[in-house]
Parts: C-alpha cells; structure tokens; sequence
C-alpha cells in the first residue's frame, strides 16, 4: 500500500482488510476489493467475475449469466465494508445486516469475465443505520442499480 499523509486515510481496502471487516466467505464473499474509500461517503467495490463461479453450472449452463439477486449482495457486502471501515466495527461482537433493498433495476446481464465495479454512496447516515444508492458497472455499462439500507447488531459470543 502506498503512503498517504497522516490526515488522509487509504482509500485502497485489499481482500485481507475486507476478510477482516465482513464475515462472508466462499461461496458467498462477492467483493475482492475495494478502492476510492472515503469515509462516511462512498466506496468502489470490485468483483472479478470468472466462469469457476459455482452460481454458473445452473444460471445458466449454456450461457452464464451472474443471477441479479448475487450483483445486489455484492453491492451490499461493498456497502457492509464501507459501514465497518466508518464505524471501525468490531467486527467479533458485531455483524452487519441488510436491512432493505429498494428500487431493484437490472440493466445488462454480467458475464464470466467481466469485471464488476459496484459503486457505493451513503445517502443518510444516523447511528447504526445507513441507507446507500448503488450501482454495479461492467466498463461504463450499469448492470444493475438499487437503494439500500444495512445496520449494525450485536451478535451472540
């Protein structure tokens, strides 16, 4: 990682950072990185898409298409990254939660080999509780767009 002043923070988050801040794995963790944090207001998400996706041997064989339902995740696991990176969750004693999802809107299908960025801004912001807007985009493309809201809960040791 490169330096940055002491009153900047990185805005570059790599797959160890964001193994540490959600608690989604494989087959499920769908953001392998992360750039243009900036606290409390956004973040770019990105998803390298391959055809080893388990979600391709049925969605469909003969033309692979990403469902739409996973392109949403991975915006929300992006929003859940921004939300701990903010907040400084721990995340041992905590677990970030969907809350909503509104205004679903799927654009153009996304496909192996396709890098996804999913582009993350807060829209309000009080406590716990957050409500995004997100977009995913192949190149300059938005696959798929959506409304948001995730909070904080204590979860069980």
């Amino acid at each position: 990682m490169s330096q940055t002043p002491a009153d900047q923070a990185p805005t570059q988050i790599d797959i160890s950072e964001i193994l540490a801040r959600i608690p989604h794995r494989y087959p499920f963790l769908l953001v392998d990185r992360a750039e243009d944090y900036k606290p409390n207001e956004s973040i770019v998400g990105i998803k390298c898409v391959t055809v080893n996706e388990p979600f391709f041997q049925g969605h469909f064989p003969s033309y692979p298409v990403m469902p739409g339902v996973l392109i949403i995740e991975a915006i929300a696991q992006t929003g859940a990254v921004l939300m701990s990176k903010t907040l400084d969750v721990d995340v041992a004693g905590k677990t970030i939660l969907f809350m909503s999802v509104d205004n679903a809107r799927f654009r153009q299908p996304v496909r192996p080999g396709d890098v996804l960025r999913m582009h993350v801004h807060v829209v309000r912001h009080r406590g716990d509780i957050f409500k995004f807007r997100g977009e995913a985009r192949v190149g300059d493309k938005v696959a798929a767009e959506c409304e948001f809201a995730a909070m904080v809960v204590e979860t069980p040791e």
